[in-house]
């Protein structure tokens, strides 16, 4: 667990500089993000010393030109205005093909390429040649070995979380967490079926998830979305709003989950209570809400906690790890959230950091308050998690003296 509460400040100064930064960097991010991508790798397999056969060089170019052409055209077609699916799964693998053919043409194409030279392997050519196979060789590995995570069912991380004001009698409350389910046009009916299953083997008393359950409408997404009507908790089942709800209607979302018996927590809170103590399990719209127009939709904490006895611990459902500070300046004792996914493909998880404070697991933010970041349970996108694996999430709160 990382302690940050002598450090919060200043990391909120320069976590706000960071912010900034990536801000006017994202403003040119479309129009240099592809050329980037294709054409990167395209010069270090292609043309950096190669001197491959004129066929072999023309068929490359155009392959890659082909990706840089097709990528943002099919994204666009996917996830514009017209919502293709089709065009969608074609835009989100080419954008994930290039992003992992582009770090590694990177990588290897500066570390690969020294480490050949000081060692004296090869000549110009040779050298060339060896550093082609390793990209495209690593690159395939790992996009064969990411799909494969992007597509099973998560693992279960399980962990204990001490909170100090716990009562004895809550001791051993387990809170099982899925975020970031992503619904979208792969069908994934199946495996939100087998997800619920392996969550209802955990018999958690409260079951969270905190947002971004699909991209697309709950009417078009409904068929992947009902198995979470399956799920069983033996207290409450609870939801938040992500930001990709924002994207797709999500009042609409708030009503399905509604329907299929989860509680949504929009600005206010429930009480979880057992042998005498109580448990304020309270959550928050997602802090893009406000922004998207909707009527009644924005992250308010004071409304959530509205009429909370002060002495009572606090669980906090937020989707984005920034609004700890928020959480953190009202005395939250836990805040669960998701959003990150990790960073889903390295290095992605460097770009997070610049826009979260926390990139997964258990943190420390001021005297009191914990945040437990979730990798996510889906995947958004590119249909890849590459060293940034999925997870369903069990955690056991336990009181001050309870013995593990």
């Amino acid at each position: 667990m990382t302690d940050t509460s002598d450090t919060r400040p200043a990391d909120s100064e320069a976590r706000s500089a960071g912010q900034s930064a990536l801000h006017r960097v994202m403003r040119y991010v479309p129009l240099i993000a592809p050329v980037l991508l294709w054409a990167v790798p395209c010069w270090v397999l292609l043309y950096a010393g190669q001197h491959w056969p004129l066929p072999v060089t023309l068929a490359g170019s155009a392959l890659f030109a082909l990706g840089l052409v097709a990528m943002p055209l099919a994204m666009a077609r996917g996830h514009g205005r017209r919502q293709q699916d089709g065009a969608a799964i074609v835009g989100d693998t080419l954008l994930g093909t290039g992003w992992v053919l582009f770090t590694w043409s990177v990588l290897l194409g500066v570390l690969l390429r020294l480490a050949l030279l000081l060692t004296g392997v090869g000549e110009g050519q040779d050298r060339a040649r060896i550093i082609t196979w390793a990209v495209l060789g690593v690159s395939a590995v790992l996009l064969a070995w990411g799909y494969v995570e992007a597509r099973r069912v998560p693992r279960v991380r399980r962990l204990d979380v001490r909170l100090p004001r716990l009562g004895a009698g809550l001791d051993g409350t387990r809170v099982a967490l899925i975020t970031d389910t992503h619904y979208g046009p792969l069908d994934r009916a199946r495996w939100s079926a087998r997800v619920c299953e392996t969550v209802n083997t955990l018999e958690a008393d409260l079951v969270c998830h905190t947002g971004d359950i699909a991209d697309g409408t709950a009417e078009r997404r409904r068929a992947q979305a009902a198995p979470l009507g399956t799920v069983r908790a033996t207290r409450a089942r609870v939801y938040v709003t992500g930001n990709h709800e924002y994207y797709s209607e999500a009042q609409g979302w708030v009503d399905l989950m509604d329907e299929l018996g989860w509680e949504p927590l929009r600005n206010r809170h429930l009480l979880l209570e057992r042998g005498g103590d109580t448990l304020v399990v309270a959550g928050v719209d997602d802090v893009t809400a406000e922004s998207s127009g909707l009527e009644g939709h924005r992250a308010h904490l004071d409304g959530a906690l509205s009429g909370v006895d002060p002495d009572h611990p606090v669980l906090l459902l937020a989707h984005q790890p920034k609004f700890v500070d928020r959480a953190a300046a009202a005395g939250v004792d836990l805040q669960l959230s998701g959003h990150t996914h990790g960073g889903q493909i390295w290095p992605f998880h460097h770009l997070v950091r610049l826009d979260q404070p926390a990139l997964a697991g258990l943190t420390r933010h001021g005297d009191r308050t914990l945040l437990y970041t979730s990798r996510g349970t889906g995947f958004w996108g590119p249909p890849f998690r590459v060293f940034a694996p999925s997870e369903i999430t069990l955690l056991v709160l336990r009181s001050p003296g309870a013995v593990t």
